[in-house]
């Protein structure tokens, strides 16, 4: 059995790459909703919503399609849902919100059957805007085009220089996607 050590370096291994847009992306998400919601209880998601820049019409991206499941509790996921998720081929972590500090919460890497990434599944809990901030950015995202081309241009050139680094590729997009979310959080209150 792999060891957690072996399993986040395998993980963190894998290139990063950044593709145009694929119009198939929405059906991928929901082709993904199906698989992996079999996997939990009946009743226990309490909603689901496409997030990350797959969910972004026009905007480059990884071919990773970004999943938000919101449910009640962390204890039944980490209980039931992971043992079984893992079964069916997913790989599981508990994974800090912010950084290596902070609460985790549990998310999940899909695999199609050569065992390419196919998906990321966060999963949070009703209520925690840390999470939902993912759904602002993605939304900001959609209604400012202009604002999609800088970060898929950002996106391009970190991938260029970070191909094989996926934490500095992602510590560098925060500035950009912190400043997205406030600008979002102001034009929600305006």
């Amino acid at each position: 059995m792999e060891s957690f050590e072996d399993k986040l370096a395998r993980v963190l291994a894998e290139r990063i790459e950044i593709v145009d847009y694929d119009p198939s992306w929405p059906s991928v998400f929901e082709a993904e909703v199906v698989r992996m919601a079999a996997l939990f209880p009946a009743g226990s998601i309490r909603r689901l919503e496409h997030i990350g820049s797959t969910a972004v019409p026009g905007l480059a991206a990884k071919p990773i399609i970004d999943i938000l499941v919101i449910v009640d509790d962390f204890g039944f996921v980490i209980d039931r849902v992971a043992p079984a998720m893992e079964a069916a081929g997913y790989d599981y972590f508990l994974r800090p919100a912010f950084g290596n500090d902070g609460p985790r919460y549990p998310w999940f890497i899909g695999r199609d059957p050569s065992g390419r990434r196919i998906s990321h599944v966060h999963v949070a809990l009703e209520g925690d805007d840390s999470q939902w901030d993912r759904v602002l950015f993605r939304d900001h995202l959609r209604r400012h085009p202009d604002v999609a081309r800088e970060y898929d241009k950002l996106k391009r050139d970190l991938a260029a220089r970070f191909p094989d680094n996926r934490e500095a590729y992602t510590l560098a997009k925060t500035a950009f996607i912190t400043g997205v979310i406030d600008a979002a959080r102001r034009e929600s209150r305006a």
